[in-house]
């Protein structure tokens, strides 16, 4: 055994080499470390070997024999088959290989093999024919191992041969693994040493070892992430002093009387919620999810009005132009009347070179008591005299990193409000979140209609357009929304429509006769708000786009929306886009067109027909996708779970979660300090600013 360093690069452990590292580099394998925790898919039970006699048709088998009489046919272009005889003294059987030439050098007549493979019936000389999966090579007195054997996920031409022996000549000449978690967490949850579980999930003599290696493996992701979150969260409150807002006045009260609706119970709740963070001497981290239409930027706009009165500024960070400038435009006519300033900070303003500077000046002396705008908040020349609160909206579309800069443009430590529409279910929540208090808004301010939506087949397509035409003719307004800009020559995206072709066939077609628009992310800032500008004052009766109208736009006459190959979007984006619709009066549609055998893309789209909360249709789609997919899209910045799983560990998770709070809380600094070193060593420099006080 050696003492090996699991930082080598991956092209320098033995059995691997340049050419196969570039395969593993594909599936981020770069080091020993990402090699070693390459953990099984599944396993397979290979305890016995069957005669040849005794074999079933159907089955996948193990055979041990001798081959003879080694033949090759090419059927087609594409396809050469490979036959060899096998004998084991009981029977004989028909090997096949397909496309496997370059077995020809390696098989010859005489050869002890052991093979694993399907049996089929044969058509020739009434023997059954075995279809190799794999094989291995025996000497004469050479018995197979038998036992549980890793299943490991492939990539490129790598076979499951090739990582099992790598991986097993990793782990004989590894010395024992150095514990990552103290012992009082290995006591007190009956765990198993590291070492034991890392040998036993790749290499495991019985199923029990396989689930007690399992458990531990997935516990310390859990535990460690669930830890670093939880460190994040007490530093915040521990090391910072946070802005203490005053108890709301007449202003906060003055706004809230003259709001033309009533907030619902769900926003009262989450307001006080709000209230009580900001009066507090901690600094507030608070996310508010809330579902499409269910009035989170109202909470928004109290929060900055509490900030104003409190004699501080407010900063709204939208994640699209056309956001900004819509808040922007409701933000003034409910609060100019109270002598609040507003300022908007959007290309629009900042591709100016003087309403830019004038901009940065009025921000800089306090003029502006809340600033709305895009990333532009952040540029290098934006400074605020006196940062109060700062609020994102739809977190997932700026980065950590871009969130942090708009704090650092203070000398103060601002409360944080962060916002999003994209359901998250709890367990992921806890997992994406886990540093931030969690509000939710669940109810729907009276007056939102359900909205109905279909999944229909695209032979539906001119039934579908006559409905649109009859809403149009009514006077409403329709979204068609498609997955491409335009057209696309590569194989598999051949078949789908763009948004130019369905917009020069409909405007050219059956709605020539009415106002038509094309809306894509190609177009300049300035081109997209125009349109957007004629769509909301209904000058544009239907508006052709791609996702760029996703989040946001508000415009309660467009009562349709139909979404083209619905298939090719994710479960969170169709409810993002149906959300478009249904924000005024009048009866609401959302119609998917879709011609997909696909299973997961018929089980979405019947989802969407048969589920219109937010937070339920996050769930199933967790159930539908798995926890890999969801991490992707919420752009969370964690590290990836390489064995746990959120939805089936889900009790695990608020194990975890709960050891890692009694841990924290105790504080033995020992014991802290190593599971910060475990953290770092695992996770590496991306996470150090958990641990950086």
């Amino acid at each position: 055994m050696h003492n090996i360093d699991l930082k080598n690069e991956i092209t320098y452990l033995k059995g691997v080499g340049p050419r196969r590292a570039v395969a593993l580099n594909k599936v981020n394998i770069f080091t020993f470390y990402d090699f070693l925790t390459l953990y099984p898919r599944q396993y397979e039970d290979a305890k016995n070997v069957t005669a040849i006699e005794d074999l079933t048709i159907g089955a996948t088998e193990i055979i041990v024999g001798y081959i003879s009489n080694i033949t090759s046919r090419k059927v087609r272009n594409n396809l050469t088959i490979i036959n060899a005889m096998m004998s084991d003294g009981t029977d004989h059987a028909l090997l096949t290989w397909f496309n496997q030439d370059y077995l020809l050098k390696k098989l010859s007549t005489g050869m002890k093999l052991v093979v694993k493979g399907k049996v089929d019936e044969s058509f020739y000389q009434n023997l059954l024919q075995v279809n190799v999966i794999e094989f291995d090579f025996l000497g004469e007195n050479e018995n197979p191992k038998l036992g549980i054997f890793p299943i490991y996920p492939l990539t490129g031409n790598l076979n499951q041969k090739f990582f099992r022996t790598t991986m097993r000549g990793l782990l004989d000449r590894l010395q024992t693994l150095k514990e990552i978690l103290p012992q009082s967490i290995l006591k007190k949850h009956d765990l198993i040493s590291y070492d034991s579980a890392i040998r036993s999930i790749h290499f495991p003599k019985s199923r029990d070892e396989i689930d007690e290696a399992r458990y531990r493996l997935a516990f310390n992701e859990l535990f460690l992430i669930q830890y670093g979150l939880l460190h994040l969260k007490k530093q915040t409150k521990d090391d910072e002093t946070g802005i203490q807002h005053k108890p709301n006045g007449e202003l906060i009260q003055s706004v809230l009387s003259n709001l033309p609706f009533e907030l619902t119970n769900d926003q009262k709740k989450v307001f006080d919620e709000v209230i009580n963070d900001m009066e507090s001497k901690e600094p507030m981290r608070r996310l508010i999810q809330g579902d499409v239409g269910s009035g989170k930027t109202v909470i928004a706009m109290l929060a900055l009005v509490k900030t104003v009165e409190s004699g501080y500024q407010g900063a709204f960070m939208a994640p699209t132009e056309i956001l900004a400038v819509q808040h922007f435009e409701k933000f003034t006519k409910i609060l100019e009347p109270f002598d609040i300033k507003i300022g908007l900070l959007a290309a629009q303003v900042t591709r100016y070179k003087k309403k830019r500077e004038e901009s940065y000046e009025k921000i800089a002396n306090q003029e502006f008591d809340i600033v709305i705008g895009t990333h532009a908040l952040i540029e290098e020349g934006v400074k605020f005299k006196n940062l109060g609160l700062v609020i994102t909206d739809e977190q997932h579309r700026f980065g950590v990193a871009q969130r942090a800069k708009l704090e650092k443009k203070t000398d103060l430590t601002p409360d944080i409000l962060i916002m999003t529409a994209t359901p998250i279910p709890r367990t992921m929540t806890l997992t994406v979140y886990g540093d931030l208090d969690v509000s939710q808004i669940k109810e729907l301010p009276p007056g939102r209609k359900p909205i109905k939506t279909f999944a229909r087949h695209k032979t539906s397509r001119e039934k579908i357009y006559q409905f649109v035409k009859k809403e149009l003719a009514a006077g409403r307004q329709a979204y068609v929304v498609c997955p491409l800009i335009e057209h696309s020559d590569s194989e598999k995206m051949q078949h789908i429509s763009s948004a130019e072709e369905i917009f020069s066939e409909l405007s050219n077609g059956i709605f020539k006769n009415f106002n038509c628009a094309l809306l894509h992310g190609r177009m300049k800032p300035k081109e997209k708000d125009q349109i957007m500008e004629l769509f909301r004052d209904n000058k544009i009766n239907l508006l052709v786009s791609t996702t760029v109208i996703e989040v946001g736009v508000d415009v309660p006459n467009a009562s349709v929306m139909v979404i083209e190959h619905a298939e090719r979007f994710g479960l969170a984006t169709l409810h993002q886009l149906r959300g478009r619709v249904g924000r005024g009066s009048e009866k609401s549609y959302c119609i998917l067109i879709s011609d997909t055998k696909a299973e997961i893309g018929r089980a979405r789209l019947n989802l969407m027909e048969n589920i219109s909360n937010g937070f339920e249709l996050a769930e199933e789609d967790l159930k539908i996708r798995g926890p890999g997919q969801f991490f992707g899209e919420a752009q969370h910045g964690l590290p990836d779970l390489k064995i746990a799983d959120v939805f089936k560990d889900v009790d695990l998770l608020f194990e975890a979660r709960r050891s890692a709070e009694e841990f924290i809380n105790d504080g033995i600094f020992e014991e802290i300090e190593q599971v910060k070193k475990s953290f770092m060593e695992i996770y590496g420099e991306k996470f150090k600013q958990i641990f950086e006080v």
